[in-house]
Parts: C-alpha cells; sequence; structure tokens
C-alpha cells in the first residue's frame, strides 16, 4: 500500500468498526431484560492473565496473522489457497487468544467495541492498539528482510 494511504485506510477501519459496534449496540440494547455484555470489547482479567501475558499474546497473535498474509499472497508465493490459509490462521489464533484477550490483532476490531462498552474496555484499550501495531510492524521488517524466504 502506497504511504500516502496508509492514514486514510486506518480512519476508515476505525470508522467502520465505530460503525458496526453502533449497530451492534443498538440491536442489543433492544434485548429483553437488558444487555450486560461487553459488546465484543477486548480486554484482560488480572486475576487470570496479567497485562504481560495480554500484551506479549496480542504482540505474537498479531505477528504471527501478519506473517501469513505477507507470505501467502507476496508475488513469489501466491496460491489460490490463500484464503483459506490467512482463514484457517486466523481461526487458530482466535482459539488460542480468546480466553486471554478475547483477541484483537488489529487496533480498529478492538477501538469500535471499546468506545460502547467504557469502563475496563477503554482503560485497558491501548494495550490493543500498541501491541498489534507492534507485532504488525515486526512482521512487515521480516519479510521485507526476507527472513522466512528459502534460496
Amino acid at each position: 500500500m502506497p504511504a500516502k494511504d496508509v492514514v486514510p485506510y486506518w480512519i476508515a477501519r476505525i470508522i467502520g468498526a465505530i460503525i458496526a459496534s453502533l449497530a451492534l449496540w443498538i440491536i442489543v440494547t433492544g434485548q429483553a431484560g437488558g444487555h450486560t455484555g461487553g459488546f465484543g470489547a477486548n480486554g484482560w482479567d488480572e486475576a487470570k492473565w496479567g497485562m504481560s501475558s495480554a500484551f506479549l499474546w496480542e504482540l505474537i497473535g498479531t505477528f504471527t496473522f501478519v506473517t501469513v498474509i505477507l507470505g501467502v499472497t507476496n508475488a513469489k508465493h501466491t496460491t489460490a489457497f490463500a484464503g483459506l490459509v490467512i482463514g484457517l490462521t486466523l481461526a487458530g489464533i482466535h482459539f488460542a487468544m480468546i480466553p486471554v484477550t478475547g483477541t484483537s490483532v488489529n487496533p480498529a476490531r478492538s477501538i469500535g467495541p471499546a468506545l460502547f462498552s467504557g469502563g475496563a474496555a477503554l482503560s485497558q484499550l491501548w494495550l490493543f492498539i500498541v501491541a498489534p501495531l507492534i507485532g504488525g510492524a515486526i512482521a512487515g521488517v521480516v519479510a521485507k528482510a526476507g527472513i522466512f524466504e528459502k534460496d
């Protein structure tokens, strides 16, 4: 993606996440008996998992996901199964990470629900922005350097 398109892309993703979370909020506020859930917000529970566990999981999960995406969409390694590989990787990441953080691996995915959940979701939001950005950046550097490339 050209550098000039990165910020507009991020803004569009965040706006999309906020609109989707708003739609969910509108839907669940009509739930009989009221809604008590967190609208899919990410977070960690210090009684079970510490902040460092959550941070490392999000960093590793995002690194893994972005590495797979960059690998299977690289012009040298295209495959008709790229979508399947990406989807199965994301599913595996979710299965592993949901108990720890609810799985973000995408800051926009975390921002929208946190705005409607408030409380802990907002106070912990920084982690779900910073860790994925670092994990994605490391994946980009690794891909650019060709570290996982075969000769």
